[in-house]
C-alpha cells in the first residue's frame, strides 16, 4: 500500500495591478446591452469583473510549457493543447506535470503541487470605480476597428475591458510539498522556484486576451510567502514580504532556506 505525506504548505500571496486594461473572456449573453461584442467575466453576485484561478493557472502554466521547450501532446476541448507526460520516467522529471499535474487517468500521477485561487477585485477598486462612473459597471469599452486587407472596408467592435490601475487581490498560491511514494519534500521545494519564474514570465507577456493588442499587462505587488508544517498546522508563519517581484527573486535564496529550515 502506497503511503503520501503532506509534510508543509506555502502559501504565495499577492495583488495583481492592471497596467494596461485587462480583458478575460466572459458569457456574451448581453452583449446586445451597450453594443459590446466581447464581454468580460464577472462574478454572478456582486457583478463584479474577477480573474478566475483556471486563467491565472493556465496561464502561468503555458508560459512555463513554452519557456522549457516541452511539446504540446495533450488535447484540452478542440482548440487548445497542452504538455502533459504520458510516459512515468519523463513524469518523474518533469517539473511542470509534477506542479500543475497531469491527467487523472494516468496510474502513475502523484498529487498536484498548486492550486490557485480566483481573485476578486479589491475593495479599494470597488469603490474608485464606482465613483468614476465608467462605460460599464467596473469596465470600460474599447473600440477596435478591423481594416479589409483588399478593400480597405473598416469594421469597428467593441470589446470590454477593466481599466488600467486597478487592483485584483490578494490573489493566492498554495503549493504542498509531499515524501513517501516516490515523492521527497526537498524536490518539491526545489521546484517551488519554477512557480516564481511562471510568475516572471506572466508579468512579461500578458494575462487574458487581447494582449498583442496592448491588453492584459500586469504586475504582481505586495507579496507574502507564509507556511504550515504538517507537525503543527494549526500555525501559519510568515516566511517573507516583498513589495514586487523582482524583490522576492533577488531575495529568494534566502527565502528558500527559511522554507527549508522547517523541513
Amino acid at each position: 500500500m502506497t503511503k503520501i505525506q503532506l509534510t508543509k504548505r506555502i502559501f504565495l500571496t499577492f495583488d495583481i495591478k492592471t497596467t494596461t486594461g485587462l480583458h478575460i473572456g466572459g458569457s456574451d449573453e448581453g452583449i446586445g446591452i451597450g453594443g459590446v461584442d466581447k464581454t468580460v467575466i464577472r462574478d454572478k453576485i456582486t457583478n463584479q469583473p474577477y480573474i478566475p484561478g483556471s486563467s491565472l493557472r493556465g496561464k502561468i502554466r503555458s508560459l512555463t510549457e513554452k519557456y522549457n521547450g516541452l511539446p504540446q501532446n495533450n488535447s484540452i476541448g478542440s482548440n487548445v493543447k497542452i504538455h502533459s507526460c504520458d510516459d512515468p520516467n519523463n513524469y518523474e522529471t518533469c517539473d511542470v506535470c509534477q506542479i500543475y499535474g497531469v491527467s487523472g487517468k494516468d496510474k502513475f500521477s502523484k498529487p498536484t503541487r498548486l492550486i490557485v485561487r480566483d481573485v476578486q477585485m479589491s475593495e479599494v477598486s470597488v469603490k474608485k470605480l464606482r465613483e468614476l462612473r465608467t462605460d460599464l459597471p467596473f469596465t470600460e469599452s474599447k473600440t477596435e476597428v478591423a481594416i479589409d486587407r483588399v478593400t480597405s472596408a473598416a469594421s469597428p467592435r467593441q470589446m470590454e475591458r477593466v481599466p488600467a490601475g486597478v487592483i485584483f487581490g490578494a490573489a493566492e498560491l498554495v503549493y504542498s510539498l509531499y515524501d513517501g511514494a516516490g515523492c521527497d519534500s526537498q524536490t518539491d521545494l526545489d521546484r517551488f522556484k519554477t512557480v516564481i519564474t511562471g510568475l516572471q514570465l506572466l508579468e512579461d507577456d500578458y494575462l487574458g486576451g487581447l494582449g498583442s493588442r496592448g491588453s492584459g499587462k500586469v504586475e504582481l505587488i505586495n507579496i507574502k510567502v507564509e507556511l504550515k508544517s504538517a507537525h503543527d498546522y494549526d500555525q501559519r508563519s510568515l516566511a517573507g514580504e516583498y513589495s514586487s517581484l523582482q524583490e522576492l527573486v533577488n531575495n529568494y535564496d534566502a527565502l528558500k532556506a527559511k522554507l527549508a529550515g522547517v523541513l
